[in-house]
């Protein structure tokens, strides 16, 4: 995305604020001639409770 927007001629600044991304964020996009990464939702990672899930309802039964 920010590859095609340079390429009308735009600059730094005007994609910076198209893409809501900070001007260094770009022009280090730009520098490099990759796209910035599209990142998706994560893992759910397990709780820090998880491991003692067994040990606490086998106490609230008791």
């Amino acid at each position: 995305m920010i590859l095609e927007l340079k390429r009308p001629g735009l600059g730094v600044s005007a994609i910076a604020r198209q893409t809501g991304l900070d001007r260094k964020t770009v022009r280090k996009y730009l520098d490099r001639g990759l796209e910035e990464p599209a990142y998706g939702p994560r893992e759910p990672e397990e709780g820090l409770g998880e491991n003692y899930r067994n040990y606490l309802v086998d106490r609230l039964a008791a």
